[in-house]
C-alpha cells in the first residue's frame, strides 16, 4: 500500500534561523544589564524601585490590553518588559511612581498596542513614553534638581545643562574616563558609558541590533558637533564630550536601533542614524531642549518609511 504524502503550502517565511522576538527581547536586557547595575548601585534602593517600578507596570498594562481587547497574552515575548527596562534606563533615580507608571502607559498602549502591537509601531515606544513625559512635567527631567540632595560620594552634575547655563568653558572639567566610568548625573541606565559601549558590542556580534545605524549615528555626531567647535570653539563643545554625555551611547545602541521604527537597507540605514546624529546636535546647540537625543530620533523614525524607499539602481536596469 502506497504511503500518501501531503503537500503542505504556508506563507512565506519559508526558512527561518531559529531567532524569535522573546530571544531578542532578553538578549537585549541582558546586555543593557552592563550599564543599569552600576546605576543601581550608585543610586541604591530609589534606583531599584523605579526600574522595578516600570518594567512590572510595562508587563501589566500590555497584560491589560491584552485581556480588554480578548488578545492572545504576549507579555512572554518580553518585549513589554523590554520596553520597560529601557524606560527606565532614561529616568533619574528620584522619579515618583506615577510618572513612571503613566510614562508605561503611553509607551505600551499608545506608542506600542494602539498601532496594531510590536511590529506595527513606527515610532519607539520608550521614546513616546519619554517625549510626553519631558513635555507635560519638565522639572522631574532636570537632573541636577532632581539628584541635588542625593546622597553620592561625590559631587556630580548633568553635563549637557552646565553646557547650556555656562557655556564651552565648563567641559574642560569632564574628563573621558569620568564620563566613561558614570561620574556624571544622568538617568539610572545612560551614565555608565563603557557598560553601554560593551553591551552594544555584544548586541551587534550577535546580530540583535545593525551596526550600521549606530555607526552612522555616532559619526554624525561626531561630525556635526566638530563643524560646531571650528566655527566657534567658544561657545560650541567638541565631538567627545556630545558622544559620551546625556542620552547618546543609549540612542545610538538601544534606541534609534529599534526594528519596527527603522530602516531594513543598508544605504537608508546610514542615512537614518546620520539623521538621527545631526539633529541630535542641532537641538543640543541651537534647540531649546538640553539633550536632543529623543526628538532627534522620534523626528527620524518620523522620516523612516521614505528614508527607506531608497535603493541604489539594479544593474542593467534601463534608467
Amino acid at each position: 500500500m502506497h504511503s500518501q504524502k501531503k503537500l503542505i503550502v504556508s506563507h512565506a517565511p519559508f526558512w527561518h534561523d531559529g531567532s524569535s522576538i522573546t530571544t531578542r527581547s532578553y538578549h537585549i536586557m541582558l546586555a543593557a544589564m552592563l550599564a543599569i547595575i552600576p546605576g543601581l548601585i550608585m543610586y541604591g534602593a530609589s534606583a531599584v524601585a523605579v526600574v522595578s517600578m516600570s518594567v512590572s507596570s510595562a508587563i501589566l498594562w500590555e497584560l491589560a490590553f491584552n485581556k480588554i481587547s480578548k488578545q492572545p497574552v504576549s507579555v512572554g515575548d518580553g518585549n513589554a518588559s523590554l520596553i520597560g527596562l529601557l524606560f527606565a534606563m532614561m529616568l533619574p533615580a528620584t522619579s515618583p511612581w506615577w510618572v513612571v507608571v503613566t510614562g508605561t502607559f503611553v509607551a505600551v498602549i499608545i506608542g506600542k498596542q494602539i498601532f496594531g502591537g510590536i511590529g506595527a509601531n513606527p515610532f519607539n515606544p520608550v521614546l513616546i513614553g519619554m517625549s510626553i513625559l519631558m513635555v507635560a512635567w519638565k522639572d522631574y527631567f532636570d537632573f541636577d534638581a532632581a539628584l541635588v540632595n542625593y546622597d553620592l560620594d561625590m559631587v556630580m552634575v548633568y553635563p549637557l545643562a552646565y553646557l547650556k547655563n555656562f557655556g564651552v568653558s565648563i567641559v574642560d572639567q569632564f574628563s573621558i574616563i569620568d564620563l566613561l566610568t558614570g561620574k556624571q548625573v544622568g538617568g539610572i541606565g545612560a551614565t555608565f558609558g563603557i557598560g553601554i559601549i560593551l553591551g552594544g558590542i555584544y548586541l551587534i556580534i550577535r546580530g540583535f541590533i545593525r551596526w550600521e545605524i549606530t555607526i552612522s549615528f555616532l559619526a554624525g555626531i561626531f561630525i556635526t558637533a566638530l563643524a560646531f567647535q571650528i566655527s566657534d570653539p567658544q561657545n560650541y563643545a567638541g565631538p567627545v564630550f556630545h558622544l559620551l554625555t546625556g542620552y547618546t551611547l543609549l540612542g545610538a545602541f538601544y534606541l534609534s536601533t529599534e526594528d519596527s521604527s527603522s530602516p531594513v537597507n543598508f544605504i537608508p540605514m546610514l542615512i537614518y542614524g546620520a539623521g538621527c546624529g545631526v539633529m541630535t546636535v542641532l537641538i543640543r546647540n541651537i534647540g531649546a531642549y538640553v539633550d536632543g537625543v529623543v526628538l532627534a530620533i522620534l523626528l527620524m523614525n518620523l522620516a523612516n518609511p521614505l528614508i527607506d524607499k531608497i535603493r541604489p539602481k539594479a544593474i542593467g536596469k534601463v534608467a
